[in-house]
């Protein structure tokens, strides 16, 4: 249990800006000890005057005994062993997503956390804000009852000038596309909202840029509690919109556009029964002043390593992301529609990414 604020770094400052200002606004709770980052000016310009160190030596952070929180920013094929490195020397990790680049490696780095006694946090700040905040209530209070069908939609815009770095729109440097670096977001609100995945049938296709990964994908999925859901991916649209609506016994929940922050944007909640429309609005009218995004999301750390009531994304959380991810990929590749959970000796727990890509192989 930790009584102070938490002494962070920052590894990666490109994401890591956002990181970086979500801590800010919370200096009861984080103090930025350091940005750890190859490109010394970028790092430079984000901390603007602070007095955050900056480094480029991930080594001289790993061993500075001050610091209780490493937070991984980096691109994908990079977080297993940064995640790995900071637990054994003796750190709590955040790692933006996704976690791992497979379930082996998810499975790994849970063990590697136990044996430690240190946690592991992924990011999933699409969870923290007002909409799905009143959503939960609703469920909560009875007042959404049994779920029906939902629909999820990933419409995003993104051209060669996206897929200039160099890692982006590769296996080996990305880990994987759309599925992967895109609609994670949106898929782990699916599991926050309706629970656990029983069973994916997938569609991917190659349509909008050149690159080795999928930038479209269609999937059709069972929740197991019986309800339905279709999830539809593009990054070939006029201009960014991500959209969730639900379809419950007795309600319907339709999120706003907003493509980054969905739970924060407004949501409409419409009954099925006009005489419990008064009911619904009372609850989601006293929701207010909730901590959204990123800031939610490490508050709800500190919280945990406070000691305190919490509702942090736990390790757990990450790895059913990483599972459907896996049973995404398994799907399309073998045409079939996949039950989950993944087994061990299934190939795809090892990787999803082609053998032709796969330079672990």
């Amino acid at each position: 249990m930790i009584n102070r604020p938490l002494r962070v770094a920052i590894i990666g400052a490109g994401v890591g800006k956002n990181h970086f200002d979500a801590f800010n606004s919370q200096l009861d709770k984080f103090s930025v000890k350091y940005i750890c980052d190859l490109d010394l000016d970028k790092a430079n310009k984000l901390i603007s005057g602070n007095s955050t160190k900056i480094t480029k030596d991930y080594e001289e952070v790993l061993n500075d005994d001050q610091v209780d929180l490493i937070d991984i920013c980096l691109p994908p094929d990079l977080h297993f062993e940064y995640v790995k490195k900071a637990l054994e020397a003796g750190k709590h990790a955040i790692c933006e997503k996704p976690l791992a680049g497979s379930l082996e490696e998810v499975d790994k780095l849970i063990k590697i956390s136990q044996i430690t006694k240190k946690n592991i946090y992924p990011v999933f700040q699409y969870r923290f804000g007002k909409g799905t905040k009143q959503l939960n209530l609703l469920i909560e209070s009875g007042l959404a009852g049994k779920p029906f069908v939902a629909s999820l939609e990933t419409y995003w815009n993104r051209d060669s000038d996206y897929y200039n770095v160099e890692w982006r729109g590769t296996w080996q440097g990305e880990r994987g596309g759309v599925i992967l670096g895109h609609a994670i977001h949106i898929h782990d609100l699916l599991n926050m909202i309706l629970g656990d995945v029983s069973s994916v049938y997938a569609k991917l296709s190659t349509r909008v840029n050149n690159i080795e990964v999928e930038d479209c994908a269609a999937l059709s999925i069972q929740m197991k509690n019986g309800s339905l859901v279709t999830s539809s991916i593009t990054l070939g649209s006029a201009n960014d919109t991500s959209r969730l609506k639900f379809s419950f016994e007795k309600l319907t929940a339709t999120s706003g556009k907003s493509p980054y922050k969905p739970a924060e944007d407004t949501w409409t909640f419409e009954s099925r029964q006009p005489n419990e429309q008064k009911k619904i609005d009372e609850i989601i009218g006293n929701v207010k002043n909730i901590q959204s995004g990123y800031v939610g999301l490490f508050n709800e750390i500190a919280n945990n390593l406070e000691g305190k009531k919490s509702n942090e994304v736990n390790l757990n959380d990450g790895r059913k992301s990483i599972e459907f991810v896996t049973a995404v990929y398994k799907s399309f590749n073998e045409d079939k529609n996949i039950i989950l959970p993944i087994e061990k000796e299934s190939i795809y727990y090892k990787s999803w990414i082609p053998e032709k890509y796969n330079k672990n192989k």
